[in-house]
């Protein structure tokens, strides 16, 4: 899930205006597409600074961007009927969609880049090819540590349980998320991040709990990554996208991930039900995946690319992130887990997450 953790801009609008030296002309667009405006729901902060313009010039239309800062917040506002030519949910999300038949099914003929994607991204669990989703960036969740503070060995020997470890009793970052901060519960004490077992759910509770006393953490969002660039603490829980960008500033900052296992997520476009300018999004989604749009999105925002030649690029020999530990996630690990949709149990961890933090 997440990506840089999106920046609070709610739903705060871009309106970009379409240039005069674009290849077709708005009434060209509208005769293309039936439309020359592309609506996109997006997360802050997660596009190459020149992805909208480039595709507005090269296809002559507009693009209106708004932001959401959760997934929840987008679904709520798909739900108030809000309408959207293209989003970029998280797995999870997608497969909740996919079940209230609130995503239009991808014409593949459409979308011949298709072909680019990595191979491990054509077939995941939550949407069997890709029949409704297109990945558009993908990692996981790790450690963010000083190397001149955190020896290796020490976190290879304790995984999670280092966050515990009391060496570090107030230099630690931890995400200010329910699920995130459960995951890591359930993968210390060697459980599913997904499970719906009463006594595992209470021991993970526990678990947060003891670190929440002994430990004096430090609750963040998007502020973790300026401040692990500077290197404000020895030990935070990073996205890798946000881990590459610290490790890119910060020699002295290395990422782990866990053996215990963690969470492996993807962010992918789809197309709503009720959206207006299904041709346009097609089109959209298809530009995404090519190559100099790709590179322009992994470059500037640190996750991992969809499109393996990119992928390729950036972590081979010279590549912007070809010495950065924390570009490219662990793939094909046995213990590392998709989130899957199950608003109970959200709703559960939510609750014991209000706890825990209440006990500071």
């Amino acid at each position: 899930m997440k990506r840089i953790f999106a920046l609070m801009l709610g739903a705060a609008l871009v309106l970009s205006g379409c240039s005069s030296s674009s290849s077709e002309s708005g009434s060209e667009a509208e005769s293309k597409y039936s439309s020359d405006t592309l609506k996109l729901y997006n997360w802050g902060e997660y596009m190459g600074e020149n992805l909208i313009s480039d595709f507005e010039d090269e296809f002559g239309v507009k693009v209106i961007v708004e932001y959401f800062d959760s997934n929840e917040m987008m679904y709520t506002k798909l739900q108030a009927g809000d309408a959207y030519d293209v989003l970029v949910p998280s797995d999870y999300m997608i497969e909740r969609l996919m079940a209230e038949d609130m995503l239009m099914e991808l014409d593949h003929s459409k979308i011949p880049n298709l072909s680019n994607l990595a191979e491990n991204l054509t077939n995941l669990d939550y949407d069997p090819g890709n029949q409704y989703s297109v990945p558009y960036f993908w990692g996981s969740v790790g450690i963010v540590y000083n190397k001149n503070n955190v020896p290796l060995e020490l976190l290879e020997e304790q995984g999670w349980n280092i966050l515990k470890n009391t060496d570090y009793k107030g230099d630690v970052y931890i995400y200010d998320s329910e699920r995130d901060s459960f995951m890591m519960a359930f993968k210390a004490l060697g459980y599913s991040m997904n499970t719906e077992d009463e006594a595992e759910i209470q021991a993970a509770y526990e678990w947060l709990q003891e670190l929440n006393d002994t430990m004096e953490p430090t609750y963040v969002t998007d502020e973790v990554i300026d401040n692990m660039m500077s290197g404000t603490k020895s030990l935070a829980v990073v996205y890798s996208g946000d881990a590459a960008v610290i490790l890119d500033e910060n020699p002295d900052m290395g990422f782990f991930m866990p053996m215990e296992g963690t969470n492996l997520w993807s962010d992918a476009m789809v197309i709503p039900a009720n959206a207006e300018n299904p041709e346009l999004a097609h089109e959209f989604i298809n530009y995404v995946l090519t190559y100099d749009a790709s590179y322009g999105n992994s470059e500037y925002v640190g996750y991992a690319s969809s499109n393996q030649e990119v992928l390729d690029a950036m972590t081979g020999e010279g590549g912007y992130y070809a010495d950065n530990e924390a570009y490219l996630p662990r793939d094909g690990y046995e213990k590392d887990e998709i989130f899957k949709d199950n608003e109970v149990l959200k709703q559960k961890l939510a609750e014991l997450w209000i706890k825990v933090k209440a006990a500071q």
